[in-house]
């Protein structure tokens, strides 16, 4: 055989051996803030401020690699029962377990077992409030 053609023919094999290998995407899952929550069923919406303790701009859905990851939210709380002073309306922290294809919704869930007034904080809570399948890629930069 020549040179040239020996040459041509690895070449093939080679390029062929690296299409046909599967390309596998990275795992993820879906944490979102765009569905707004039944409010009859004191269900608010919330606005991440804060994830695994970095500022972000809140926006409708962050892809992560699985994992536990941590999210900083503030209330959107529009009740009237709510008479707490606006220093009370801090944020709060919210763990999730991220799982590989599941897309997490979450919300502010106002508690309205008694009377939160002045300065009490402990009206509310961060919570996950629907879980549901999604089919999921991680982007190139994961916290897009």
């Amino acid at each position: 055989m020549k040179p040239k053609l020996i040459f041509c023919l690895l070449m093939a094999s080679v390029l062929f051996a690296c299409s046909s290998k599967p390309e596998k995407s990275p795992q993820c899952g879906t944490v979102s803030g765009y569905l707004v929550p039944d409010s009859t069923k004191n269900l608010y919406p919330v606005v991440v401020t804060h994830l695994d303790g970095k500022p972000v701009i809140s926006k409708p859905n962050y892809w992560l690699a699985p994992g536990e990851h941590e999210f900083t939210v503030a209330e959107l709380i529009n009740n009237p029962k709510l008479k707490v002073m606006l220093s009370a309306r801090k944020t709060k922290t919210l763990t999730i377990n991220v799982v590989s294809d599941e897309q997490y919704h979450l919300a502010a869930k106002f508690n309205t077992d008694r009377q939160y007034t002045g300065n009490n904080s402990g009206y509310w809570e961060p919570i996950v409030w629907k879980t549901e399948p999604l089919k999921c890629e991680l982007p190139a930069s994961p916290h897009e």
